[in-house]
């Protein structure tokens, strides 16, 4: 699988998180071309991530936020012209608010669809374009959520901006199908990443308590998940496409 990745550009959104970080390194480990884009500068890039500051040649950042769909389908533009063809496409970058929906205010919710649904829109669209004027069967991964299969009472919008992630993949995997480019979704379940690792690295007990809810008592690790995108965007998962993989442990299987 390894191989086949080999001079591959790689574009991932929200790359500056721990799942795109660790997606990032996956794929440079595969000797793939990897450009991430988020929305810090990048000078702060780099002290965020360290290895963008050191001699890695083959990844590339660019400040983009990935609610702009100018700026992300200059971005694409970019990489298109200084590699040539684009491979695969991963919307990544995703927030969230805790908050119910009488606590959540319209600007809120606005934010949250325009990152976690609009953003990723913008960016796979852009990529399938790119895939079909070059004539590359690509693939485009999106980063799904169990909570776009399941209510959460805290998440509203978080929930409703993934599942309209999970209909988005099926939807332009049926479009672009003819173009021999596949779109996929994945939806973990409690990750060490992001909100939850800064919690519970705080308070372990709250980790153990998350971990003895999910029914194999595991949270999964960012590492896993990057395992997985890139066993579906490989040879091995030609015939996969609007596919939704939901990493969760069974979770949904308790809580329908």
């Amino acid at each position: 699988m390894r191989a086949e990745y080999k001079n591959k550009v790689v574009l991932i959104s929200g790359g500056l998180g721990d799942i795109g970080r660790a997606m990032a390194e996956a794929f440079l480990d595969a000797e793939a071309i990897v450009c991430i884009g988020d929305r810090f500068e990048a000078v702060v890039a780099k002290e965020k991530w360290a290895l963008l500051a050191g001699s890695q040649p083959r990844i590339y950042y660019d400040q983009v936020d990935i609610a702009h769909a100018d700026q992300v389908e200059s971005w694409v533009a970019r990489k298109e012209q200084e590699f040539g063809v684009l491979s695969i496409c991963i919307a990544n970058a995703a927030c969230v608010t805790i908050k119910n929906f009488r606590e959540l205010s319209n600007a809120e919710w606005k934010n949250e669809m325009a990152v976690n649904l609009d953003g990723a829109f913008f960016l796979a669209n852009a990529c399938a374009k790119s895939f079909v004027k070059t004539g590359v069967r690509g693939n485009i991964v999106l980063l799904g959520s169990w909570a776009g299969h399941a209510v959460h009472q805290n998440l509203p919008a978080y929930c409703v901006s993934k599942a309209g992630l999970r209909m988005l993949c099926q939807a332009m995997a049926l479009e672009y199908a003819a173009d021999g480019i596949r779109v996929n979704e994945i939806a973990p379940g409690y990750v060490n990443a992001g909100l939850s690792k800064v919690v519970w690295s705080k308070d372990a007990l709250l980790q153990e308590k998350a971990a003895a809810v999910v029914p194999l008592g595991m949270i999964l690790e960012a590492e896993e998940i990057a395992r997985q995108v890139l066993w579906i965007c490989s040879y091995d998962c030609r015939h996969m496409t609007g596919t939704s993989i939901v990493l969760d442990g069974g979770l949904s299987l308790i809580r329908p």
